[in-house]
């Protein structure tokens, strides 16, 4: 516990240098640590090419393996991350609002750095640079615990970037990596109140939920993605084949990735075996209602458990509905919030679910994979917010500040 007292003290410490850098300096860093990963690509897919290899003997998943895994080409779209984000416009000290008092006091909500935001997260070397660079363009230190899956990954990683931060004559702890990947190690950081001001996690339903019922520290909860594509009566069926095969297919393993699929039942009889046909080209698992089953024969049965299930793999859950209000209630009972998808050519119902579709993104006519924070224009994210306070959907810049009241006046009392 004191190890990672002093880690935190050290990133709190960090954190209030960090909110004295200014835009230029800040920029110049992250060029740099985009320059140092580009640098040493080599060394990345060394450390990552273990960690890999190590999964595999453990009997991790494909799916999760391709989490895992780096290229030199997500390597350098990491890179190119951080120089998106640091073109951007920085948020520390943007006056979002001013108010000009009766009395004569002008007040000015200003955009704040959180301070200290604590990242827990699993097989995803990927998020130790995007949360880096986040927190650091944001002004926030980041106190950062990634799964044992990816630490020879992170620890490279993370070396670089604090590296990079050296050269600059800035100071490294503003990104501070857990060395201790044990799950005594998450409780304790979840526990550090006062020295941690955020904690975010990103990873699996259990991860998440651990994390809720756990922290001492508030939590911005980052949600699983039990997306569902929608296709409606009124859609155009390759269209739909289209959106269905890239938001189920494109990357499984990943939380804006389709886990359902609902069919209204005038089109299920003709998209159906398109999209299985389709879906087929990668070796998707289907699990169907019975009128799923009556169209597509040999599929598995769905469950309870089915329209549930975050698989973040090849398989599938199916359901055909008689009307896009029975496929707006099946989405209110079985989505986490993330992403939804409705195809169709109607207006009125495309109006409909908008409306009446309760996650942070929800999509007509487009793939669910969109949900990102590069896709959006953020450079990157430090995760997917499926909460209502203070953040929802892919958090960037402005969602990892806070603001305060400046208040200036000329000897007013009350």
């Amino acid at each position: 516990m004191e190890h990672l007292q002093d880690m935190a003290l050290r990133a709190k410490k960090a954190a209030r240098q960090l909110a004295l850098y200014d835009t230029g300096t800040k920029r110049r860093a992250l060029h740099a640590m985009a320059q140092a990963l580009e640098s040493n690509i080599p060394a990345i897919l060394q450390a990552n090419s273990r960690d890999v290899e190590l999964a595999r003997e453990n009997g991790v998943r494909e799916a999760m393996i391709d989490r895992l895994t780096l290229t030199k080409e997500r390597i350098l779209a990491m890179a190119q991350g951080a120089r998106d984000v640091a073109a951007l416009p920085d948020p520390v000290g943007q006056v979002m609002e001013t108010i000009q008092r009766p009395n004569g006091l002008h007040i000015e909500k200003v955009r704040v750095p959180l301070g200290v935001i604590g990242i827990i997260y699993e097989a995803r070397p990927n998020v130790t640079v995007d949360s880096a660079v986040l927190c650091f363009q944001s002004g926030n230190a980041a106190f950062l615990r990634g799964g044992k899956e990816a630490f020879r990954s992170n620890t490279k990683l993370a070396e670089l970037l604090r590296q990079a931060l050296e050269q600059q004559g800035l100071c490294p702890d503003c990104i501070q990596l857990l060395d201790d990947t044990s799950r005594q190690a998450a409780t304790e950081m979840m526990g550090l109140r006062g020295l941690i001001d955020v904690l975010i996690p990103r990873g699996g339903a259990g991860l998440i939920r651990s994390v809720l019922e756990n922290a001492k520290v508030p939590v911005i909860e980052t949600g699983t993605g039990n997306c569902h594509v929608y296709v409606d009566r009124a859609a155009d069926l390759q269209m739909a084949e289209n959106i269905l095969y890239n938001a189920k297919c494109s990357r499984p393993s990943v939380c804006n990735a389709a886990e359902s699929l609902l069919v209204h039942q005038d089109v299920a009889a003709e998209f159906l075996p398109r999209a299985k046909a389709r879906l087929d080209q990668s070796a998707v698992e289907w699990r169907g209602c019975p009128r799923t089953q009556a169209i597509l024969p040999g599929i598995a049965p769905a469950t309870v458990e089915d329209y549930a299930t975050e698989y973040n793999d090849y398989i599938l859950s199916c359901k055909v509905v008689d009307s896009i209000d029975q496929a707006i209630q099946h989405i209110r009972r079985y989505s986490t919030g993330h992403s939804e998808c409705i195809v169709t050519q109607d207006e009125q119902a495309a109006r409909q679910f908008a409306a009446q579709v309760d996650a942070a993104a929800v999509y007509i006519n487009a793939s669910t994979r969109f949900t990102d924070g590069s896709e959006f224009g953020m450079g990157a994210e430090i995760g997917i917010s499926t909460q209502k306070m203070h953040a929802r959907g892919p958090m960037g810049l402005q969602e990892l500040t806070s603001w305060k009241y400046v208040v200036h006046g000329n000897g007013q009392v009350r």
